[in-house]
C-alpha cells in the first residue's frame, strides 16, 4: 500500500535552487527526495534538543537539593494538579 503523500509549495532564490538541485543529484536523489531527507534528519535533531534539558553535574546536585529542601504543596495546588489531569493536559 502506497504512502499517501502531500503537497509543500515552497519558493527559493534561483541560486539556492540550483544549489539544492546539484546537491541532489550528487547525492543520487531527486529533488524531492533530498529535500525529505533534509527535513527528516534535522527535524529529528531540531525536535529532540527543544525536548531536552542537559545539566552540568553541579546544577544536578543543586536540583536534587532545591528538590529534597522542597516544602510538600499545598492542598490547592494538589487540587489543580488533579483538575488538570482530568482535563487531560
Amino acid at each position: 500500500m502506497a504512502t499517501k503523500t502531500e503537497r509543500i509549495e515552497a519558493r527559493f532564490p534561483a541560486e539556492l535552487k540550483v544549489l539544492a538541485e546539484r546537491a541532489a543529484l550528487a547525492s543520487g536523489y531527486s529533488l524531492t527526495d533530498y529535500l525529505a531527507n533534509l527535513v527528516r534528519n534535522d527535524a529529528i535533531e531540531r525536535l529532540k534538543s527543544q525536548s531536552e534539558i542537559q545539566l552540568t553535574n553541579e546544577r544536578f546536585d543543586r536540583f536534587v537539593q532545591a528538590c529534597e529542601e522542597a516544602k510538600a504543596p499545598s492542598n490547592k495546588i494538589i487540587e489543580a494538579a488533579e483538575k488538570l489531569d482530568r482535563e487531560g493536559f
